[in-house]
Formats: structure tokens, C-alpha cells, sequence
């Protein structure tokens, strides 16, 4: 039971070091006790793994850290729960995390304030495991917040930068709105349930299953939140709060905002957030829920659509995008798009098995990112790049690994594919086969996504390393290759990023799916997605292939043979290409709606409100009117000798006028 609690809380051990003494043991010593901490909790994590998912333990492992709230008919523990779905989890964000603590240690030498950044990341890190092992929503809820506010730290990580400051509030404010949804849902949970914790809700999950005939489905009602709902219906509102939770974290459309902003942080910071932690959250959310979401068909139908026009959307815009760290970004928001279909569709294993090849591959794709950055002397816009590849020809082969992973390459029905080849096209088969009534539309969307997602993968790497040279010749002349400390977890990123999908397919979706899981996803009776994506037509099999090599071979066109197209197309296509590259004009439209709107407000309020009434009539009015008596009474005080006589004349007259009229009467 020890080795789980050492796998929570070594990276909290590891901040607390850093961030406390960080200063007074030095950068070096904090760096390395971060990232050796992660390096042992890393290891744990894959012995947690073969035991408890590759091994045959029935039902969750739960261990109790200590009695957190007895209180109100809430009985909650502070619990490890560990299951097959933790334990994936555990490696997706150790792994990843370790290996991103080892790549800042070259990353960010020329920072002063390591220590800092490495605590931060501790504490990241700290609060996603505590959020994954959580055994009841309101520990969930700790790590959800957790999770947000070292977003925050670390997305505003260089503070003196207005634009990273803006975007560290703007993360922290959209997911604001997500997590309102979050409370609400917990608190629809213990109205229905009388309890939080994930075993209590689970037993009594089938009681919610929709009734057949209206009478029946109106026998029990509910007041929930005011609303007079049945079972089934109360059951579909809950699971639509906690999604609206889930879009928040995991940037699905209408709060995907604050997704993009994120790169403002150091690069280490947006594969740490875009690969393993923060966004995964919310597909972890409903997998976790399952029991609740299968039951409902309406909240997967929103599930379903939400993520098929995320994975458009965000593909849409990535097409055009030039800084190098936002490509990957939207690419982030399309994939997690993905995940949510799948898990609309009932496929949650397949959603959880994208989830983890997507750590690696996108993980991998950051880390390039960063070691291009850092050998072109922190140029991120790739219309100063190109030309690359001879002299950074490490960076350049694993970024050709991460392509190849997230486009989709492989062979067609046969077991031989990069990562993406897996777990991507499982997904658009799995959303052809559902009976979803958004299935069709959300089939086509993940196609085209498809299409765009290997356009602008492939049209990064030709802009970046192909073609003639487009920085200055002063950048060009020091382009260097990262040091080994940053390019080992590259090694390791694109081992995951070739093996991840063909070692572990039938264990996530196929043949061995049910002695891999063993209940950490439910999956009901009338659910047979597993066995109907398996016999799709020949053509929806091929068509994420298709998609891939046609997105390929127009980005090869456009970048390569005919570098002219690009530029004429965006002549001729201007409202469009402003359109995308404006990212759908979703920030100006939420300035205009919310930011200037609030601001409004707030200045009509004051000018009414504080300036108007409370400075002129409460205490603030009050105060200023006794001011305004003193200033005028001060001003007696000239300090002239006959301004003063004067006065004891004047008061002199007039004592003796009033003692004369006085004895008259």
C-alpha cells in the first residue's frame, strides 16, 4: 500500500523541496531532486501498471490516506483507487512528466528561476495524480482545481510578459466556467444518490436505466435544482453538468479558448499540459463516469456532436496557423475531439487508448518543437524556419516520428503503423458502426479531420526543415542541435510513438478487452460496438488512409513543388483565410460579448453606484463634506496679526451688542 501513496505524493515531496528551498540548495540540487523523484514515481507507475492492468486483480485496489468529512449525510475518505484506468493514467502522466522535468533541465538552464518552474511542475504533476487515484468526485474536484491553478503558475510562468500574464488569467477563468458545471453535477450526484463516492454511485447506476412505456418512466420524480425531472431525465442533466466540466479542461468547442493562449508558457509546460495532464482530465471525467453516461443516450448524443465539431474546428484552424507551438496546439483540440466521439459512441476503450498514444506522440511533437526553438534562438513563427533539417537531423527524424504517429501511417489491415494508425482510425470506425443518431455526422467531420490533420502535420515539417532558408544568416550561422539532456526523452517519446499502438490494440479495444479493463469501464448489455467496428466496409476502414496521403500530397504540392500556391490561394480566398486564421473570430466575439460587457457593467456601476450614491451619500459622502467643512474652516488660519485682531474686534462688538440687547429685554 505504500508503493500507491509513494506514487501520489513523491512529486509533492519534490515541490515542496524546490519551492520552499529552493533558493537555498541551489537551481542544480532542485532540478535534480524534482526529476529524480519523478524518475522513481515514473518507475512505480509502470510496476503498477503490468500488476494491476496486465495482471488479473478483480475489481479496484483502494487505499485509505486518512478521514476527510463525516459531516451532513456525506461520508467521504480520502482514497487511492487504483483499477486498470488509473494505472494507465498513472504511466500516461508520469511518464510523460518525467521525461519533460529531464528535457527543462537543458530547456530552461539559462532561466534564474528554476527552482521555481521545477516546483511548479511537481506540483502540476502532484495534482493530476491525485485527481486520476481520486476513489469519490469531491476528491476528484481537489485534483480539478489543483491541476488548474498550477496551469496557471505555470502558463504565466514568466510574469513580466503581458501576453503570458493575460493568458494564465484567461486558462483560469474559462475553465472557471467549466468547473461551475462540475459543482453542479457533483451536487445533482448526492441529490440522486445520497453519496459521492464511486462505488455507492456505480451499485446503484442500473436504477437510473431508462424505463420502458411513459408511465413507468414517470413513476419516480425528482426535484432537481428546482426542476421537476424523472429518473432518467435527472440522471441526463447530471451527466451533461459533468460534461460541461469535462469541455472546460479538455478546450472542446465553445471553451477551447484558452487552449491555444497556453503556449505563452515555456514549451516544456505545453507538452506537460497538451499531452498527459490538464486536457486529458475531462476524457478521463467520463470514462471514469461511464456507468452514468451509458445509461444515458441523450448526454452521449452531446458528447458525440461536441466532439466531432471540435475535431473539425480545431483542424480548420490549424491549417493556416504559422507559430509552430499553436499547429500542435489546435492539433491537441482536434484530437481530444476525437476522444470525445469515442466516447459519445460507447467506445470508451478505444477513447482511453487514443488518450494514451496521443501522450507520446503529441508529448514528442512538443519536445521538437522546443528543441527547433531552441536551436533557431527562440524564433517560433515557421516563416522564418525552413532549411533545417541538415543541421538539426536528430530533432528532424524524431519530429518525422511524431508525424507519422499522428497522421495515421500504417499499413491497412495489417498490425504494422505508427501509433496514431491505431488508435485514431479505430475511432472513426467505431463512429461509422454506432447506432449514435449523430453517428453519420460525426463519421464525415473525423474524416475530413482526417484530411487536415495530416495537411497541416506535413506542411509543418516542410516549412520547418525543407526548402531554402528563411532566417537571417546570423540565426542560420549558430542553428545547433539540442543537448543529449534534451533529446534522450525524444528517444523514448518515439518509442512510445512507433510501439504504443500495436503493442497495446487488442488490450484497449479488442480481444482482451474485458480481462484487460476488468470493470474500470462499464459497458452495457445493449452496447455492441466492440463487436460491430470490427466488420465495417472495406472503405470506412480505408478512408482515415485516404484521408492521410491526400492530406499529404496537397502539403507536399503546396510547400514543396509549387511554394508560390499558398500565397495566391490566400490571395484569392481572403475572407476565408482571415476567418481561420482568426481562429473563427471566437475571441473577438467573447470580447465583445463577456469582456467589454463586463467591463460596461462594472464602469456603470461605479460611476452609479460608488461615485453616484455611496461617495455622495454614505460614508465615503460623509467624509468628504466633513473635508470640505475643514478646508474652508483652515483657511481662517492666515497667520496674520491684524486678521486675528480683526477678528477679537468683531467678536468684542459682538458680545457687547448682545449683553445691551439682552439687559433691554
Amino acid at each position: 500500500m505504500f508503493l500507491y501513496k509513494a506514487i501520489v505524493f513523491l512529486p509533492l515531496i519534490g515541490a515542496i523541496i524546490a519551492g520552499l528551498f529552493g533558493r537555498a540548495i541551489g537551481a542544480k540540487a532542485s532540478e535534480y531532486v524534482t526529476s529524480g523523484l519523478m524518475i522513481i514515481t515514473a518507475a512505480l507507475s509502470w510496476y503498477v501498471f503490468f500488476t494491476v492492468a496486465l495482471g488479473h486483480p478483480e475489481g479496484a485496489i483502494k487505499v485509505e490516506v486518512l478521514r476527510w468529512i463525516q459531516s451532513g449525510g456525506i461520508d467521504v475518505s480520502w482514497s487511492l483507487r487504483i483499477d486498470t484506468l488509473t494505472s494507465v493514467m498513472l504511466i500516461v502522466v508520469n511518464t510523460v512528466s518525467t521525461l519533460v522535468h529531464v528535457y527543462s533541465i537543458g530547456y530552461m538552464h539559462h532561466d534564474p528561476h528554476r527552482p521555481r518552474f521545477f516546483a511548479y511542475l511537481s506540483l502540476f504533476t502532484f495534482a493530476m495524480l491525485m485527481l486520476v487515484t481520486s476513489d469519490n468526485l469531491l476528491q476528484m474536484f481537489f485534483g480539478w482545481e489543483g491541476v488548474g491553478l498550477a496551469s496557471y503558475l505555470l502558463i504565466g510562468f514568466w510574469f513580466k510578459k503581458p501576453s503570458a500574464s493575460a493568458a494564465a488569467m484567461k486558462a483560469f477563468i474559462v475553465n472557471r466556467v467549466g468547473d461551475f458545471g462540475f459543482v453542479l453535477g457533483i451536487a445533482g450526484v448526492f441529490v440522486l444518490f445520497g453519496a459521492i463516492n464511486f462505488d455507492t454511485i456505480f451499485a446503484n447506476a442500473a436504477n437510473f436505466a431508462p424505463h420502458e412505456g411513459a408511465e413507468a418512466a414517470s413513476e419516480v420524480v425528482l426535484n432537481l435544482f428546482g426542476m421537476q425531472l424523472d429518473k432518467t431525465h435527472a440522471l441526463t442533466a447530471v451527466c451533461l453538468l459533468l460534461f460541461m466540466g469535462a469541455m472546460g479542461k479538455s478546450a472542446q468547442f465553445l471553451l477551447h479558448t484558452w487552449l491555444p493562449d497556453a503556449m505563452e508558457g515555456p514549451t516544456p509546460v505545453s507538452a506537460l499540459i497538451h499531452a498527459a495532464t490538464m486536457v486529458t482530465a475531462g476524457v478521463f471525467l467520463v470514462a471514469r463516469m461511464s456507468p452514468l453516461f451509458e445509461l444515458s443516450h441523450d448526454a452521449l448524443t452531446v458528447v458525440t456532436i461536441i466532439g466531432a465539431i471540435t475535431a473539425f474546428f480545431a483542424a480548420t484552424v490549424g491549417l493556416v496557423q504559422n507559430d509552430i507551438k499553436r499547429v500542435i496546439a489546435y492539433s491537441t483540440c482536434s484530437q481530444l475531439g476525437y476522444m470525445f466521439v469515442a466516447l459519445g459512441v460507447g467506445a470508451y476503450g478505444a477513447a482511453i487508448f487514443h488518450l494514451f498514444t496521443h501522450a507520446f506522440f503529441k508529448a514528442l511533437l512538443f519536445l521538437c518543437a522546443g528543441s527547433v526553438i531552441h536551436a533557431v534562438d527562440g524564433e517560433q513563427d515557421m516563416r522564418y524556419m525552413g532549411g533545417l533539417r541538415p543541421h538539426i537531423k536528430v530533432t528532424f527524424w524524431m519530429m518525422m516520428i511524431g508525424t507519422l504517429a499522428i497522421t495515421g501511417v500504417g499499413i491497412p489491415f495489417t498490425p504494422f503503423g505508427f501509433a496514431g494508425f491505431f488508435s485514431k482510425d479505430v475511432i472513426i470506425e467505431a463512429a461509422y458502426a454506432s447506432h449514435s443518431p449523430a453517428a453519420g455526422f460525426a463519421f464525415t467531420m473525423l474524416v475530413i479531420a482526417a484530411l487536415f490533420t495530416s495537411f497541416y502535420s506535413w506542411r509543418l515539417i516542410f516549412m520547418t526543415f525543407f526548402g531554402k532558408p528563411r532566417a537571417s544568416h546570423e540565426v542560420m550561422h549558430h542553428v545547433h542541435e539540442s543537448p543529449q539532456v534534451m533529446l534522450v526523452p525524444l528517444y523514448i517519446l518515439a518509442i512510445g510513438a512507433v510501439f504504443a499502438g500495436f503493442l497495446f490494440e487488442g488490450r484497449f479495444y479488442g480481444e482482451e478487452y474485458a480481462e484487460f479493463w476488468k470493470g474500470a469501464l462499464f459497458t452495457s448489455k445493449e452496447n455492441e460496438l466492440l463487436e460491430h467496428f470490427h466488420h465495417v466496409p472495406a472503405l470506412v476502414a480505408l478512408s482515415p488512409f485516404i484521408a492521410m496521403v491526400v492530406g499529404f500530397v496537397i502539403a507536399w504540392y503546396m510547400y514543396i513543388k509549387s511554394p508560390s500556391t499558398p500565397r495566391v490561394l490566400a490571395q484569392q480566398h481572403r475572407v476565408l483565410y482571415q476567418f481561420l486564421l482568426n481562429k473563427w473570430y471566437f475571441d473577438e466575439l467573447y470580447d465583445f460579448l463577456f469582456v467589454r460587457s463586463a467591463k460596461a457593467l462594472g464602469k456603470f456601476l461605479w460611476q452609479k453606484g460608488d461615485v453616484g450614491v455611496i461617495d455622495t451619500y454614505g460614508p465615503n459622502g460623509i467624509a468628504a463634506r466633513v473635508v470640505d467643512v475643514t478646508n474652508r474652516v483652515v483657511r481662517l488660519q492666515t497667520g496674520y496679526l491684524y486678521h486675528y485682531a480683526f477678528a477679537m474686534l468683531i467678536g468684542i462688538a459682538a458680545l457687547v451688542t448682545w449683553m445691551m440687547l439682552g439687559s433691554s429685554f
